[in-house]
């Protein structure tokens, strides 16, 4: 059994916190989804038409993540939020990555929402994953750089099983080993907020989404909801 738990510390220092996981077995990758396709062609389309404009820092969804950046010690100017450099890559180029169709998923609804976003492969997942402040010794390597190794900076917010860190600087960067390819069949997806007005419910109505788009696509889908109130789930 793998399990999400985020620690207690983490909980504490950031009350309004809620990490929504979509657990996905069996999913079918390796083809084009044209909804996802159409999803990012209508992000581009909006922000051609000025529709759409880049998350502006005064935004509550995005100004929280700065706040919270801030709390553990991280400039989020220089080490940026999931959410903000996908938005600011959109409003600069025009244009979205187009990775795999499961990253293009959560990508998408990630910038429809304003959420952060992300996704671990789970047969790459050592133990149990839990959102921890990093410790002495934590190792990560970046996403695209399989050969560097890095420590994260003790106090910094981190996503991590047994063997390491999976995520940085909470939700910056994403860690090369468990990266969802087309051939991943068991992911994590998690779509995150800490902005205590109306977070919780944009985080419902990303998963749902988000669940639309994978349902199709999967053997099985399932969804939990963590809180400082119910902070652990088993995943699998």
């Amino acid at each position: 059994m793998t399990e999400l738990r985020v620690a207690a510390e983490v909980c504490e220092a950031f009350p309004d916190l809620a990490v929504s996981a979509v657990v996905v077995e069996g999913l079918r990758g390796d083809t084009p989804w044209p909804e996802t396709e159409r999803l990012l062609a209508g992000l581009e389309a909006a922000a051609a038409a000025g529709e759409w404009t880049p998350l502006a820092e005064t935004d509550p969804a995005l100004a929280s993540w700065h706040a919270v950046y801030r709390a553990f010690g991280t400039n989020p100017r220089r080490f940026r939020p999931s959410v903000d450099a996908l938005s600011r890559r959109l409003g600069k180029s025009g244009r979205l990555p187009r990775i795999s169709p499961a990253v293009d998923a959560y990508n998408a609804v990630s910038l429809t929402h304003g959420l952060p976003s992300g996704a671990f492969d789970l047969a790459a997942v050592e133990g149990d994953i839990a959102v921890r402040f990093a410790v002495p010794g934590d190792v990560f390597t970046p996403l695209g750089e399989p050969g560097t190794t890095e420590e994260a900076r003790p106090g910094e917010v981190v996503y991590a099983d047994a063997a390491g860190v999976l995520t940085r600087h909470w939700n910056h960067r994403d860690s090369d080993r468990t990266k969802v390819t087309p051939s991943s069949r068991d992911v994590v997806f998690l779509l995150e907020t800490v902005e205590p007005a109306t977070g919780r419910k944009v985080v419902e109505q990303a998963t749902a989404q988000l669940t639309a788009l994978l349902e199709p696509r999967a053997a099985r889908v399932a969804t939990h909801l963590l809180t400082p109130e119910r902070p652990a789930a088993a995943l699998r």
